[in-house]
């Protein structure tokens, strides 16, 4: 690993010009000119691009300007001392020493480690003194290749927050007393020199807090090992000091948390430590989102895990990052059935290809702009089970598995496969990727295997299995499957046996995995409804109704019922489950159901059931996917939406009430008061 960089890559007390662009430039130029890049201004380009997100100067004379770009063909590292130094946006001034860091866009795990610890050794004083003290290119060349050298060995990855779990333990007597203990995620948008600082930054002011135990989980390109649930669940608070998403951040459910960019996590950790713990203290601090169902299923170490959960992990995964296209393109085409009327699915293709704003068809302006949302809606709704299949497989195998599982999922659409031949796919697609990628290839191979080789292959062998084995056989269970629900919800008993059924499923882990199998099976449904079929959009009203009635009985119960049998907390949360049962957001009852789920979960699912029922027994249709109260005018009939949502949240209130008074005693609810706050979500 020691030609990452060589003499040639080194500029010590030469002028480079007097402003960021014109360094990054002259380092581009001489990346370029050692025959590690194919274009300058390229190479510039990505890294000025990530200049513009966040400047890379920090605290000490530290520039580190980086980037993956496609036009480098081997990582490297060039470096520059520069008199005087040049402004890159650090607080503390100029930055006489810096880096540019350029890495392939298909690097290898063992480079990006070899970068990243470069970037954690920028966090050591003796190392900056030997640069700033170097006579010579080959003496700069000798420090830094000194420094990153052990990343290459099989020593514990730098990525790896193994090592931190010791690190916080293990050593001085202070462990023994520490009282608050604090989990951080540190991740910047390449994964390579910020979030390494981070983690190390945060790390060292946390073994100097008295009465703090801090570990950091750094997610680096380079991958990352997810810290034990068991540490999660024990932590008081949370810190992210991120610029991208946590991975999986439902491992964290209910947890006070902190968020911040991932270089206040280099330049202020003290105070960002301060400000969890007093989060951890504070009942109404922000917390992250989630169900704690999901959080204790998600992500224990792999190896640790049951089947099922890590099915259950895949499976939520991909209608996590499903949803926002169910959401999206189901308002759009309730937005095009308010403004051009429900026969708008006659003819809206043909309308907006051969009709313009200065050429409107008959029906007008509305027949117009209702056809071009409705065939903006109808195209998002025609990826849900190709998104359903690329995340699952990219919950399997990392980013790799994202392209076969799209392309399995547009297989499982073209063999009339529906949501189940998706998720197969995507769960095909994922298997194969990972498999592939545990191949040893060649050091020349590794760049192109997880951007070329993985996606190549597994796409073949994926989408080839379900074409020739396994897509007329899902297809026809999925004809039969179809045909049998029609039939049910066509015939009046049928129909209210289905929605008592759905409105048990929306209720009875409110947001997990079983919420979900009734939501998907709602909304995949509704790309074939039509004027003729109106099952789908029966079903889509009975699922949002039961979904919505626990989180509005919990409100009920707790702020006008009987304040008196919950606690100044629960109140609270049921103040703020209002909104979010009225917008169809069930995890707004997972407070309560997380303290007391004896008493809430089975009056939820009373009432969710009654909903359902109801919904279906007036016949209650709803053309948009989501949205609660907000999308009445995408219901029909209108009127018997909140009828059947009020009728089962009276129920359920009523019932939650009642057996708070069975076996509950005064001292119960002083307990209650006293609940650790990871109970509330937000």
């Amino acid at each position: 690993m020691s030609d990452i960089i060589t003499p040639e890559l080194v500029t010590l007390d030469v002028p480079l010009g007097t402003d960021k662009q014109s360094v990054i430039r002259a380092l581009a130029e001489r990346v370029v000119a050692q025959g590690r890049a194919t274009s300058a201004q390229e190479l510039f380009d990505d890294a000025w691009a990530r200049e513009q997100k966040d400047e890379t100067g920090l605290p000490g004379g530290i520039g580190i300007p980086h980037a993956r770009s496609a036009s480098v063909t081997e990582p490297t590292l060039a470096f520059a001392r520069l008199t005087p130094g040049v402004d890159f946006g650090a607080p503390d001034g100029p930055a006489d020493i810096v880096f540019l860091i350029a890495a392939p866009s298909g690097a290898d795990e063992a480079h990006l480690s070899v970068l990243s610890q470069l970037a954690r050794s920028l966090m050591k004083n003796d190392f900056m003194s030997g640069l700033r003290a170097a006579q010579a290119p080959a003496d700069a060349v000798r420090i830094i290749t000194d420094a990153i050298t052990p990343a290459s060995e099989p020593a514990p990855a730098a990525a790896a927050p193994a090592a931190a779990v010791p690190a916080a333990t293990r050593a001085d007597a202070r462990t023994a007393t520490k009282t608050k203990k604090i989990v951080a995620v540190t991740a910047c948008a390449t994964g390579i020199a910020h979030t390494f600082m981070a983690a190390d930054a945060l790390t060292a002011a946390g073994a100097e807090a008295d009465g703090v135990e801090l570990i950091v989980e750094p997610q680096g390109s380079s991958g990352y090992k997810a810290l034990p649930q068991s540490v999660i669940d024990e932590a008081d608070a949370v810190i992210f000091a991120v610029d991208v998403d946590v991975r999986e951040p439902q491992r964290f459910a209910g947890k006070p948390v902190v968020r911040s960019g991932v270089k206040r996590g280099i330049e202020q950790p003290k105070q960002l430590i301060a400000e969890a713990l007093a989060a951890s203290e504070n009942p109404n601090a922000a917390r992250v989102p989630g169900s704690g169902a999901a959080a204790s299923a998600s992500d224990v170490p792999v190896a640790q895990q049951s089947v099922g959960r890590r099915i259950q992990r895949w499976l939520l995964t991909g209608v996590s990052y499903m949803i926002p296209f169910v959401a999206g393109g189901g308002l759009l085409i309730a937005l095009g059935f308010l403004l051009a009327g429900y026969r708008v699915t006659d003819d809206a293709a043909n309308v907006i290809i051969q009709n313009s704003l200065w050429d409107l068809p008959e029906g007008g302006l509305g027949q117009y702009l209702g056809s071009v949302a409705f065939m903006i809606g109808a195209t998002s709704m025609g990826f849900l089970v190709a998104v359903l299949a690329g995340f699952i497989a990219y919950a399997i195998a990392d980013r790799p598995g994202i392209a076969p599982g799209f392309v399995a999922g547009a297989v499982a659409v073209l063999m009339n496969a529906g949501f189940i031949g998706g998720i197969i796919g995507g769960l095909l697609a994922g298997f194969i990727a990972w498999w592939l990628g545990r191949f040893n290839a060649p050091r020349w191979l590794r760049g192109l295997m997880p951007v070329v080789i993985v996606p190549f292959l597994g796409s073949i062998f994926a989408s080839g299995l379900m074409i020739l084995f396994l897509g007329r056989p899902i297809a026809s269970l999925m004809a039969a499957l179809t045909e049998g629900l029609t039939g049910l919800a066509a015939s009046g008993a049928g129909a209210i046996v289905l929605g008592v059924i759905l409105g048990l499923m929306m209720c009875f882990d409110l947001g997990g995995p079983v919420n979900k199998v009734a939501y998907v099976f709602a909304t995949t449904g509704l790309a074939a409804a039509t004027q003729t079929n109106t099952t789908p959009y029966l079903i889509m009203a009975a699922v949002m109704a039961a979904g919505m009635v626990p989180p509005l009985a919990m409100a009920l119960a707790s702020t006008v019922l009987s304040r008196g049998r919950f606690t100044p907390v629960e109140r609270e949360n049921g103040a703020a489950a209002w909104l979010l049962g009225a917008s169809f957001i069930s995890e707004g009852a997972i407070p309560f159901a997380a303290a007391d789920p004896l008493r809430v979960i089975p009056a939820s699912m009373v009432g969710g059931a009654i909903t359902g029922g109801l919904s279906m027994l007036i016949g209650v249709q709803s053309y948009a996917p989501h949205g609660g109260i907000f999308v009445l005018f995408a219901i029909n009939p209108v009127w018997g939406f909140p009828l059947a949502i009020i009728v089962g949240t009276v129920v359920t209130a009523l019932i939650v009430v009642a057996l708070k008074g069975i076996g509950r005693t005064p001292k119960d609810a002083s307990v209650a008061e006293t609940a650790p706050a990871a109970t509330v979500a937000a």
